[in-house]
């Protein structure tokens, strides 16, 4: 990024953060609708049954871990691909130096 010229800096950073938001709305969606139709049974109140509520806090809290850990997994399994490609790359330019 660093070879990138500034505006074409500033656009990419704008389209990240686009793509950041645009996950963060998708993952809290699919959060509300998940334990939505996992807890609330009825509709006979505007509020959540003590019941419905230790569901809705078990169900969020479950989904926040299963997010994190899915993130640390991922950052881990780029880390690995990044090192896999460098290693490629030293082995074709030390191939074709020959």
């Amino acid at each position: 990024m660093q070879g990138l010229p500034a505006d074409q800096q500033q656009q990419l950073m704008q389209a990240i953060e686009q793509m950041q938001v645009r996950d963060s709305l998708r993952m809290y969606n699919t959060l509300v609708e998940r334990c939505f139709k996992d807890c609330v049974e009825s509709f006979r109140r505007k509020d959540l049954d003590a019941t419905e509520e230790k569901c809705v806090q078990s169900c969020c809290s479950k989904f926040m871990k299963h997010s994190a850990r899915v993130g640390i997994r991922f950052g881990e399994l780029s880390s690995e691909a990044e090192t896999q490609m460098q290693q490629m790359m030293a082995g074709q330019q030390a191939g074709g130096g020959k």
